[in-house]
């Protein structure tokens, strides 16, 4: 665009000198021209020529100027873009890893609650069973108290243990009974 305004100029330039030239050739027509004035229109032409060339030169040189200077803009903002795709997808990295992170957080917590109601049902069924356990231990030793009270009966007898009134009463022999089991089945057997 700048070239085509530095022809224009040239153009108007040169148009300008033609009326001059041709008021000059007629009048030097007319009057017979010199030599010398056709030197001095001959150096006027060739200055405007070279004067034609050095601003043609010179809008030639702005036009490059201009056109690296609009290829460095187009090179810096394409470099910007790029730094703001970068930055972007960091940014977008980054959020993606703290969601996982936030979610691998949430498993694992999960997943230990669950391990904890686990080991906490693990742990009642073991105190049921422990209970239960213990509840059939007291019975067996209430059977075997209860088997070896009647088997001292036995061996004794009801009418020995009636004779015996003299010596001990109904109570010392039941206490003499109950430590005699406790002994076979253990203190807390008894209970």
């Amino acid at each position: 665009m700048k070239t085509h305004h530095a022809l224009s100029v040239a153009a108007v330039a040169l148009a300008s000198l033609l009326p001059v030239c041709a008021y000059a050739a007629e009048k030097n027509a007319a009057n017979k021209p010199a030599a010398d004035d056709l030197a001095v229109v001959g150096e006027r032409i060739r200055q405007t020529g070279d004067q034609i060339r050095a601003d043609l030169v010179e809008a030639r040189a702005r036009f490059d100027a201009q056109k690296a200077h609009e290829e460095a803009e187009r090179k810096r903002k394409a470099e910007l873009a790029r730094q703001q795709a970068a930055r972007e997808a960091a940014e977008k990295a980054a959020i993606q890893e703290a969601k996982r992170q936030q979610a691998l957080e949430a498993a694992q917590a999960q997943a230990r609650k669950e391990a904890a109601l686990k080991a906490e049902k693990a742990e009642r069924e073991r105190q049921i069973a422990l209970a239960n356990q213990r509840v059939k231990d007291e019975q067996a030793a209430r059977e075997r108290a209860a088997k070896a009270l009647a088997e001292a009966r036995k061996s004794v007898g009801p009418s020995a243990m009636a004779s015996e009134t003299s010596a001990e009463s109904k109570k010392e022999r039941a206490a003499r009974a109950l430590a005699a089991a406790r002994q076979l089945s253990g203190p807390r057997a008894m209970e």
